[in-house]
């Protein structure tokens, strides 16, 4: 895993008015960072009164008024719609970006907007076993024109993908996972291994994913360990000066994570630092990456 290159995301909610959201991601992009995500909740998490766009409605627009950089939504909660309907937001997005997406999908967690908005909210081993369904439907739809599925929670019956993504064999899975069972799903289908936690937490549950990977005769360093850098939960702001982001990145690739995806600031300082990380710390980290220094 240390062979891989390093990579930055930035994450912006979708909270913010729709003209100043478009001109932040350009921005962002314009900057070099390697991806930009959005959030896939109804209500969002720390700030529950506020303001908050669709996820996948909101990416699509995006995806038109970007060009380079990768996307995606980080990540589709499961228990939001059913996975066929996902697999066709995800092609239809992968085709308006010209193959840029990254297809995000988790068990879904947040109690509240399930209540809010009559959603049903299954038991963990419940969400455990719908996401492990949902993500075999989602990688074979992407993959196949025709796809039949016989699970105990989805039924496909030769269910087509026309046209099939951009992106060939598919666009890559990044499936979010903090416990045993669903990182069991990322070492069977995962292209990148999301989770959020403290640089102890992920090594943690990287040891958990390579223990599945051993079993199932998978190369672990396959597998793209990224961390979701929510700012809520972090130790420390990473946007605070350049020495506080190279802080950051140092404890998390101390433990195995090569991609951090982080929130985007909240103030105009905090902006400025994000455009000196772009200018002066990036292309150091990848270079020393890329040498294999540290």
């Amino acid at each position: 895993m240390t062979n891989q290159s390093l990579r930055f995301g930035i994450c912006i909610d979708q909270n913010l008015p729709w003209r100043e959201t478009v001109e932040r991601w350009q921005l962002i992009e314009q900057l070099g960072y390697d991806s930009i995500w959005n959030c896939d909740h109804l209500i969002q998490p720390s700030r529950p009164t506020g303001p908050y766009f669709e996820a996948w409605t909101q990416l699509a627009a995006l995806a038109a008024l970007t060009s380079r950089v990768r996307i995606g939504v980080l990540v589709s909660s499961n228990t939001f719609r059913h996975p066929a309907l996902l697999a066709k937001e995800a092609m239809t997005v992968d085709h308006i970006s010209n193959g840029r997406l990254e297809v995000g999908l988790g068990a879904g967690w947040y109690v509240p907007e399930h209540e809010a908005f009559g959603l049903a909210f299954p038991s963990a081993g419940g969400r455990v076993r719908r996401f492990r369904e949902a993500v075999e439907i989602v990688d074979g739809l992407l993959r196949q024109e025709i796809t039949t599925y016989a699970g105990r929670y989805y039924q496909l019956k030769e269910a087509p993908m026309r046209p099939l993504p951009v992106q060939r064999p598919r666009p890559p899975l990044v499936l979010g996972a903090h416990g045993p069972q669903n990182l069991l799903t990322v070492a069977l289908y995962a292209d990148t291994w999301n989770s959020s936690g403290n640089p102890d937490q992920m090594r943690e549950r990287g040891a958990i994913l390579d223990e599945h990977c051993a079993r199932i005769g998978r190369d672990p360093s396959t597998i793209v360990r990224s961390v979701y850098g929510w700012a809520a939960r972090l130790q420390a702001d990473p946007w605070a000066s350049t020495d506080a982001f190279i802080d950051v990145v140092g404890r998390y690739r101390a433990v195995g994570v090569t991609e951090l995806l982080i929130d985007g600031p909240g103030t105009p300082d905090g902006l400025k630092v994000m455009e000196r990380v772009a200018a002066d710390v990036l292309p150091k980290l990848r270079t020393e990456t890329a040498t294999g220094s540290t």
